[in-house]
C-alpha cells in the first residue's frame, strides 16, 4: 500500500552544516506516528523542511511525497494548499501563532475562506462549529473576543480548531502539550484523538513525553542527531528497545508498578551538527560502544518485521540470525 506520507534521504543544512543526514519516513493514513529524541536531534525540523517552511539559506534535498505527488520544492502555490489543507500543522508556542490583533473569528474565517472556500454566514456558522467541538465554551460570542482573552489550554484548543478547518489528511502536533499542567494536557491529548479518530486523520506527534507518545500512538520513530536510529511499533518498542539510545531513553522513565529501580542517565549531550564526530554520532555517549563504531555511520536496517535500526550491534545480530536460519 502507497503511503500517504513518504519521505526518503530528506536532508537539510544550514550555512553548510548538516542538520538532518537522511531522514526516512513513511506514514500510512489514519496512522498516529510518534517522534521521539532530545532537544536538537531534528524533529520539529524533519516537517518544517516537507513542508517548505525553513528559511531561504537553508539547503534542502530528498524527496517528500504526498499521496504519491512529490511537494519538495513545488511551487508557492501549490504548497499554499497543502498546507493547512492536506497537511496541518500544530506548533510549540501555540500563542504566538495567533496575530493578537485579530479576533479568532477572523483568524479562522482566513482558513475557512482559503482552503474549504465557504462564504458569508456558512463561514461564521463553521467557526463557530469547530470552537464547539474542541470544547470552547459560549463559542458564538467568544469568537470576537482576542488571543490574550483565553488560557492557554483554550489557545491550544483553538489552534487544534484551525488545524481542523481545512479537513487536513495529515495532523502535525509539534510538543501540543508544552507549559500545559496535568490536567489541561491530558484533555489536549484526548481531544486530539478523538478528532483523528473521528475525521480519520493520520497524525504525528512530536513530543519529549515518552509516556505521552506511548498512549498516542501506533508506531515510534527515535531521533538522534538528525537520523531516524530506531522505528518500531509503539508496544514494541517500549517493551524491548534495540537500539542503545533508546534504551537510554527508556531507561530514565520511572515505573509505574513493579519494583523500585534506579533510574539511568544518558551521559553528554546531543553533538553539535558543526562537530559531528566520526561514525555513529552516538558513540561517544554510548556505553556499549567499540572502535568499529567510529569507522562509519551505521544505516537503519530491518531487524523484524516493521522494526529498523540504526546500530552495528542489531547489523551484527541479524547477520547471526539470517546465518542460522540459512542453515
Amino acid at each position: 500500500m502507497t503511503p500517504l506520507v513518504n519521505i526518503q534521504g530528506l536532508s537539510v543544512a544550514f550555512n553548510g552544516v548538516p542538520v538532518l543526514r537522511g531522514v526516512d519516513i513513511a506514514l500510512g493514513k489514519g496512522e498516529a506516528l510518534g517522534l521521539v529524541g532530545e532537544s536538537g536531534s531534528g524533529k520539529s525540523v524533519t516537517w518544517l523542511a516537507a513542508l517548505g517552511l525553513l528559511p531561504r539559506h537553508a539547503k534542502v534535498t530528498g524527496s517528500v511525497r504526498l499521496d504519491g505527488r512529490e511537494i519538495l520544492g513545488a511551487p508557492a502555490g501549490e504548497l499554499d494548499r497543502v498546507r493547512g489543507g492536506r497537511v496541518a500543522m500544530i506548533f510549540q508556542d501555540p500563542a504566538s501563532a495567533l496575530n493578537p490583533v485579530l479576533t479568532i473569528r477572523k483568524q479562522l474565517s482566513e482558513a475557512l475562506v482559503l482552503h474549504r472556500d465557504l462564504q458569508g454566514n456558512a463561514v461564521k456558522a463553521e467557526a463557530r462549529r469547530l470552537l464547539d467541538l474542541v470544547g470552547i465554551p459560549d463559542a458564538g460570542r467568544r469568537l470576537e473576543a482576542y488571543p490574550h482573552e483565553f488560557s492557554g489550554g483554550q489557545v491550544q484548543r483553538i489552534m487544534i480548531a484551525m488545524a481542523l478547518a481545512g479537513n487536513p489528511d495529515v495532523l502535525i502536533a509539534d510538543e501540543p502539550t508544552t507549559a500545559l499542567d496535568a490536567t489541561i494536557q491530558a484533555q489536549i491529548l484526548e481531544l486530539m484523538s478523538s478528532v483523528r479518530r473521528e475525521f480519520g486523520m493520520a497524525m504525528v506527534l512530536i513530543s519529549h513525553d515518552l509516556g505521552v507518545v506511548a498512549e498516542n500512538c501506533d508506531r515510534v520513530a527515535v531521533m538522534y542527531a538528525g537520523r531516524i536510529v530506531e522505528q518500531a511499533p509503539s508496544n514494541q518498542l517500549f517493551a524491548d528497545p534495540v537500539h542503545p539510545y533508546a534504551q537510554g531513553l527508556i531507561g530514565a522513565l520511572p515505573p509505574l508498578d513493579g519494583p523500585r529501580r534506579r533510574l539511568t542517565a544518558i551521559p553528554g549531550t546531543v553533538p553539535d551538527p558543526a562537530m559531528m564526530p566520526d561514525g555513529c554520532a552516538f558513540a561517544p555517549r554510548c556505553a556499549l560502544a567499540s572502535d568499529s563504531c567510529s569507522l562509519a555511520a551505521p544505516t537503519l536496517a530491518p531487524i523484524a518485521d516493521q522494526r529498523t535500526v540504526a546500530c552495528i550491534r542489531a547489523e551484527a545480530s541479524r547477520r547471526t540470525l539470517l546465518g542460522i536460519a540459512a542453515e
